[in-house]
């Protein structure tokens, strides 16, 4: 590596940010191949979802608004139910279609991007024909890991609403209801960020290690202990970025709050380009995250034994055994 083990664990947020920042730079050619073959076209799709969708409802919200000023039982009433009915089942349909593309290349661009940072941190000559040959059969082991993660916070929601439900049932609207439902709301708000950083740092475990799904979530868990400080400011960090791109993108152009075709045009050529580096630079951040905790408790990152598990023998993906990391403590 090109840090010290006992300068890694030391690391803090504008440390990260420097070391993320000299990694790309140093490495530009690898990660500009990854960020066109993948990060562009997830970029694209992220942006292009919001005018496609929001196209869709406005025309639903127009046909539905027409069809209460029509007669019911007329033909032009069950015309324009019909439409209503076809435009929703193509909004959808729309939604699903977008959510399957855009986790595909999520997970794909999270699988190149890990692997190329753990290849340059062992010294490993790492090219983009290379990283591409591993990252479909790394890919599949991040999925899985997808689908736990996905499962925790469908349920963690779930149980959420519920609770805040049966509570303004059976408490209302009193100034003691209120008041718990507040510290509810931040306790759920901090167990949601938890759960987010945990998820994020599973995703490099998946890569890295022969763990996955729950049990690279408890690997994750363990990991992050005395870096969660970090861990949330690089989550507040990257979700305010990925916000402002949003409603930038959200107001000036789907919704055409600036005039001029040609200044929509600017503005979302820029949003797409903040998203992009974003998605790349928060991709490398949390996986020298990984390292860095890795540091902090002191298991010691054996650059051989990290290189021989990421080597493709005969097409088939070593992944990094929990015992060739754990290879004793450091001594200072």
């Amino acid at each position: 590596m090109d840090r010290e083990q006992e300068e890694l664990q030391s690391l803090g947020f504008f440390g990260i940010l420097k070391e993320t920042f000299k990694l790309v730079h140093s490495w530009r050619k690898v990660f500009s191949q990854i960020t066109l073959a993948l990060i562009l076209p997830l970029s694209f799709i992220f942006l292009a979802h919001f005018q496609i969708s929001q196209t869709i409802f406005f025309k639903i919200l127009i046909h539905e608004d027409a069809r209460d000023h029509t007669l019911t039982n007329t033909p032009n009433y069950e015309k324009l139910s019909d439409i209503i009915s076809s435009e929703w089942t193509l909004f959808w349909l729309f939604k699903a279609a977008y959510f399957t593309f855009y986790l595909i290349l999520s997970l794909l661009s999270t699988s190149a991007i890990v692997y190329t940072i753990a290849c340059i941190y062992t010294g490993k000559q790492v090219t983009f024909k290379k990283v591409i040959k591993v990252v479909p059969k790394v890919w599949k082991r991040l999925m899985v890991t997808f689908l736990w993660s996905f499962a925790i916070v469908f349920v963690y929601n779930i149980v959420a609403i519920a609770l805040i439900v049966l509570w303004i049932v059976f408490v209302g609207p009193v100034t003691i209801g209120i008041v718990v439902l507040v510290l509810f709301l931040i306790l759920y708000l901090v167990g949601f960020v938890y759960i987010g950083i945990v998820w994020h740092l599973a995703c490099v475990v998946s890569v890295l290690e022969e763990v996955y799904g729950i049990q690279a979530l408890k690997r994750s868990k363990a990991l992050i202990k005395g870096k969660m400080g970090i861990g949330v400011a690089f989550f507040i960090f990257i979700g305010f970025w990925y916000l402002v791109i949003k409603l930038l993108f959200e107001h000036l152009v789907v919704l055409g709050v600036v005039p001029g075709i040609a200044i929509r045009i600017g503005i979302g050529i820029l949003c797409f380009m903040m998203l992009f580096m974003v998605i790349l630079f928060s991709l490398v951040i949390q996986t020298v995250i990984y390292f860095v905790c890795k540091s902090y408790h002191h298991e010691n990152i054996d650059k051989s034994s990290l290189a021989y598990h990421l080597e493709v023998n005969l097409g088939e993906y070593v992944p990094l055994r929990e015992k060739d990391i754990q290879l004793g403590e450091l001594h200072a």
